[in-house]
């Protein structure tokens, strides 16, 4: 059955093609001949009867050329038609391959190779798809028997990664830092951080790409390879945070006083941390003043870090005014005093003698943190546990 209905087509296809041809060389034929008026037939000339002949030769060789291409013609159409079940098949084949790659990559966890990943997890479904749909057309080519064609494909296939390899270097570098990146995972969505000189919120992780939202609302697409390589700082890693800021006092102004004053207010603002509790450092002491440090903690998840600093300046600077501390003054003082006449103190702001009840202790603010760390990453290279 499958063999009859090509030999059909071909018995109405090839008298087609042979009366078109038959047409054609009477039309030709015709060209060369001289009717003549009274219907007797015109005598030939002795000098035209060479070419009549140069004539017949050619047009014997293009009748035998076109059958040979009309039979030529014939064997591929009834070939194509009786594989035509089998191309069929084929095509089924990789249709369903197709299909089955979709279903199996978008269910993992049939394949028990789904993670907590979601870049990994992409990377996974489209080599699941990949491999799939490469396995149903190696069926399908197997089918028609074409099992040189899939020895010549992967042996292109392979000269031709080779070659694409050293053209799209960034791009499988890119690719790879990616992959890299997504296990490390150095980094969650929403993340605030600060790699190189860019600074933003993390977005997404692309194939190519990592894209960050900066605080202007920018969207910052940096390649993996350059995220790979380089500094990150990532402010979100730990919930607490610490912020600072500093005030400059005139030298005549108590450090003890201004000290108390402004721990009080910073502890009295809704987010700032107890534990750390806020400190204090004087940063220096010379001709222009004073300069004091203040530092406090913030929960990053319950409060802003920036509001909160802005905050605590506001109320520190408001505690100095109301009790009159002052900042360094920007005029020059002249005293003119004889020299037998004893010097005024220059101030006579009471501050103790002696550093009894200073709180001069090491800082043990981020200890907690540090010693969470060393336990629970298992890769230091620090520590005995990392080195076997």
């Amino acid at each position: 059955m499958s063999c009859a209905v090509p030999r059909v087509y071909a018995a109405l296809l090839i008298p087609l093609l042979k009366l078109l041809l038959g047409a054609w060389l009477c039309v030709a034929g015709n060209a060369h001949a001289t009717p003549a008026a009274t219907g007797a037939p015109a005598a030939i000339p002795v000098a035209a009867a060479p070419v009549l002949l140069v004539d017949e030769v050619d047009e014997a060789g293009v009748r035998g050329r076109l059958e040979k291409v009309f039979d030529e013609a014939e064997g591929r159409l009834l070939r194509l038609a009786a594989s035509l079940p089998l191309l069929v098949a084929a095509g089924i084949i990789v249709f369903l391959a197709v299909w089955l790659g979709g279903v199996l990559s978008r269910h993992l966890h049939w394949l028990r190779l789904g993670t907590r990943n979601p870049y990994l997890d992409g990377l996974i479904r489209r080599a699941v798809r990949a491999v799939i749909l490469i396995a149903g057309i190696l069926v399908a080519l197997d089918l028609l028997n074409a099992t040189a064609l899939v020895g010549a494909m992967l042996g292109s296939a392979g000269v031709l990664g080779l070659a694409l390899g050293f053209a799209f270097k960034d791009i499988a570098e890119n690719y790879i830092a990616g992959i890299l990146l997504s296990l490390r995972r150095p980094f969650q969505p929403g993340d605030m951080v600060r790699i190189d000189t860019y600074e933003g919120k993390v977005a997404l992780l692309s194939a190519r790409a990592m894209t960050l939202i900066t605080l202007e609302g920018n969207e910052l697409r940096l390649p993996n390879a350059l995220v790979f390589k380089a500094v990150i700082l990532n402010y979100s890693s730990n919930p607490k945070r610490r912020f600072d800021f500093t005030f400059n006092l005139d030298a005549s102004q108590s450090i003890r006083q201004a000290h108390q004053l402004a721990m009080a207010e910073i502890s009295s603002i809704d987010g700032v941390l107890a534990e750390p509790a806020p400190s204090s450092t004087v940063v220096e002491f010379g001709a222009n003043g004073i300069v004091l440090r203040f530092f406090a903690w913030v929960d990053q998840q319950q409060s802003d870090v920036g509001k909160t600093r802005g905050e605590a300046i506001r109320r520190v600077k408001g505690a100095f005014w109301r009790k009159g501390i002052q900042g360094p003054r920007t005029t020059t003082h002249v005293v003119l005093a004889r020299e037998d006449t004893p010097a005024a103190p220059a101030s006579t702001i009471d501050e103790p003698a002696t550093s009894a009840g200073v709180d001069v202790s090491v800082n043990r603010d981020i200890d907690r943190q540090l010693a969470e760390v060393q336990s629970t990453d298992d890769r230091n290279l620090l520590t005995l546990k990392g080195l076997h």
